[in-house]
C-alpha cells in the first residue's frame, strides 16, 4: 500500500469512528450495559460467518463467470481476490472502489484484459440487476412495511433506483450498440483531457475505442458461450446480498431483540444503494449515518449504537483486515515470481 493509500485509509477510519462515538454517545445508556451483559456470541459468529459465505459467492461468481470464457481461476484464488479487492474499496469514495485490484488479479490468472474488464463491470451490471428488482419488489409488493422508512429515505431509494435501472438498460442497449458507449466515454473523458495535447487526446480516443471493442467481443462471447456464466452471476449475486442483508437481523437475536427481516431487508437495500454514492472513502461514516437512522426507527435506542458498531466491525473493519491480510498474500507470491 503506497503513502497516498495509506493516508486515504486513516481518513476512512477517522471518518468511521468519529461518527461511531458520537452514535455511541447518544445512545448508550444504562439498559445498554444490560444488553451487553445478555449478548449471546453464538449470534455474533453466525453474524460473521454469513459474512464469509457471502464473500464465498463474490468468489464463485467471478470463478464461474470466468469459467464460462474458458478460463481457469481457482476458488481460493478467486477468494483471495475478494478480499484484497476489499482493502482498496474502503479507501476510495462510495464502497465499489476496488475493480482495478480484481481486473490486476484476473489478468495475474491468466484473464485477457479485455476480458476481465468485461467480468468485473459485468459484476457491477448483475449487481445493479438484483438491487433494481429488489427495490421493485419491496416498492411494489411491501407497500405498508415500505411507508414505514419515512418519505425522505423513499424518495432517495426511489431515485438510486431509478438510476440504477436507467445505468442497467443503457448497459444492455450498449451491448447492441457500442457507439453509443464510445460517445459516452468521450464525452465524460473531455472533463480530464481538456489540458491534453492534440496527440495525446487522439491516442487515447483511440485507446477508448479499442477497449470498448474487446468489451463489446467479450460481452457477445458471454451471450453466445457464456450464458451458463451470467446465469450463475446472477444467482450468486442474489445468494451474496442475501447473505450480507440478514446479518443486522443475526445481530439484533444475540443481542436479545427480535429479529426484522423484512424490514431489515429494505433498509439494507436502500443504504446498499446510498453506500454506492462516491461521498467518503469507503463510504465511512456515510454508512453509520444511514443505518442509525434506518434502524432508528424499528430498534430500542439503547442498542442502537451497539448493533452500529457490531455491523460495521464486520462490514467493514473486518473487511480492511482481511484485505492486509490478501495482500500481503499478492505481495509474497509477486517476490516469489520476481526471484
Amino acid at each position: 500500500m503506497d503513502r497516498n493509500q495509506k493516508r486515504w485509509l486513516y481518513v476512512s477510519l477517522g471518518f468511521s469512528a468519529v461518527v461511531l462515538v458520537a452514535v455511541l454517545y447518544f445512545t448508550v445508556d444504562a439498559s445498554t450495559v444490560q444488553y451487553l451483559r445478555a449478548l449471546n456470541p453464538f449470534w455474533l459468529v453466525l453474524a460473521l460467518s454469513a459474512h464469509v459465505a457471502a464473500l464465498c459467492f463474490w468468489a464463485l461468481r467471478i470463478q464461474f463467470m470466468s469459467r464460462s470464457l474458458g478460463y481457469k481461476v481457482g476458488f481460493l484464488y478467486s477468494f483471495n481476490l475478494v478480499c484484497a479487492n476489499m482493502l482498496l474499496a474502503a479507501v476510495t469514495p462510495s464502497s465499489a472502489g476496488g475493480e482495478p485490484v480484481r481486473i490486476h488479479e484476473l489478468y495475474k490468472a491468466g484473464v485477457k484484459v479485455g476480458d476481465a474488464s468485461a467480468i468485473v463491470i459485468t459484476e457491477r451490471i448483475l449487481d445493479g440487476i438484483v438491487l433494481g428488482i429488489g427495490g421493485a419488489f419491496f416498492m411494489f409488493v411491501l407497500g405498508s412495511e415500505w411507508k414505514r422508512i419515512g418519505s425522505v429515505f423513499s424518495y432517495v431509494m426511489y431515485i438510486s433506483w431509478i438510476v440504477v435501472t436507467v445505468i442497467v438498460v443503457l448497459f444492455i442497449y450498449s451491448v447492441k450498440n457500442p457507439g453509443l458507449m464510445k460517445r459516452i466515454i468521450h464525452y465524460c473523458s473531455r472533463w480530464f483531457t481538456r489540458t491534453w495535447e492534440s496527440k495525446k487526446i487522439e491516442q487515447f480516443a483511440q485507446s477508448v475505442d479499442r477497449e470498448v471493442d474487446n468489451f463489446h467481443t467479450t460481452l457477445a462471447e458471454f451471450l453466445s458461450h457464456g450464458k451458463a456464466g451470467l446465469v450463475y452471476g446472477l444467482v450468486f449475486t442474489a445468494l451474496f446480498w442475501f447473505c450480507e442483508f440478514i446479518i443486522v437481523s443475526f445481530l439484533l437475536i444475540g443481542l436479545s431483540q427480535p429479529p426484522i427481516f423484512v424490514e431489515s431487508l429494505i433498509m439494507q437495500l436502500v443504504i446498499a444503494l446510498i453506500m454506492m454514492i462516491p461521498l467518503t472513502p469507503g463510504s465511512s461514516g456515510i454508512a453509520e449515518i444511514s443505518f442509525t437512522s434506518l434502524y432508528g426507527l424499528f430498534v430500542n435506542s439503547s442498542i442502537l449504537g451497539i448493533l452500529v458498531v457490531l455491523w460495521r466491525a464486520i462490514l467493514f473493519y473486518f473487511n480492511i483486515l482481511l484485505g492486509l491480510v490478501a495482500s500481503l498474500v499478492i505481495v509474497q507470491r509477486e517476490a516469489r515470481l520476481a526471484e
